[in-house]
């Protein structure tokens, strides 16, 4: 795994890793935009209905969009910043093949966008799902200080490594569905690493900047983890 973090910050300077690093953050970022100004006005839109005042409105509308941002530093951030990474992995775990794993990369069939989409899609709508079911055990921990934050560490860590192994398989899984010779499948990650792997990228996710460029650095990761010397491969620097 340390291997595979040295290679993936190694490669940030790629054109196309940044290519991808520059579009998630910036549709990132314009996601979040979009939705605390839209929990503004439509906080004050429907106040304004029941007949609150100007000034009341305005205060929870803020308070509103606060909220928002809270939630989504803990959890919506994670779930948006993976869609959108879900959508552009197919550049990331392609760049990685064709410098490190040239075999692999020639044998893939790259997912239709359609299909990343719906990767991403359903890998956010998973994160806000089991967030939520999680959400009372959450609250019940709060007095306990430490306990809640580790639920949610372990419950974000178990989905976001499953989530990086899909991007990954996706470009493959085509290519033994249609190849008449079907080449071997790629190994998928052991589940400790593959669960210490999410745990990393669940943490990372919630330190401010640097959440910026951990889905792009652990999608890497999960390429070099699935393909690495561990399975005989030549692999090149």
């Amino acid at each position: 795994m340390l291997r595979a973090l040295a290679l993936s910050v190694r490669q940030l300077g790629d054109r196309a890793i940044l290519a991808v690093l520059l579009k998630s953050v910036a549709l990132t970022l314009l996601i979040f935009a979009l939705l605390g100004t839209g929990v503004y006005f439509g906080f004050g839109w429907m106040l304004a209905r029941i007949g609150w005042n100007a000034a009341s409105t305005s205060l929870v509308a803020a308070a509103g969009a606060l909220i928002l941002a809270v939630f989504g530093g803990l959890v919506m951030f994670r779930a948006v910043a993976l869609a959108v990474v879900g959508f552009f992995a197919e550049d990331v775990v392609a760049a990685v093949e064709r410098r490190h794993y040239p075999a692999r990369a020639a044998s893939a069939v790259p997912p239709s966008a359609w299909r990343g989409l719906r990767i991403g899609l359903r890998s956010a709508l998973r994160a806000v799902l089991y967030n939520l079911l999680a959400l009372p055990l959450y609250l019940a921990l709060l007095i306990t200080a430490v306990g809640a934050p580790m639920v949610f560490l372990i419950v974000n860590g178990l989905l976001i490594g499953k989530d990086l192994q899909q991007m990954v398989v996706a470009r493959h899984d085509a290519v033994l569905d249609n190849a008449p010779e079907r080449p071997k499948p790629p190994e998928k990650i052991a589940p400790v690493p593959r669960f210490v792997l999410g745990l990393a990228a669940a943490a990372g996710l919630g330190i401010p900047f640097i959440n910026l460029i951990v889905p792009v650095i652990a999608a890497a990761m999960a390429t070099h983890m699935i393909h690495g010397p561990r399975s005989g491969r030549t692999v090149t620097q």
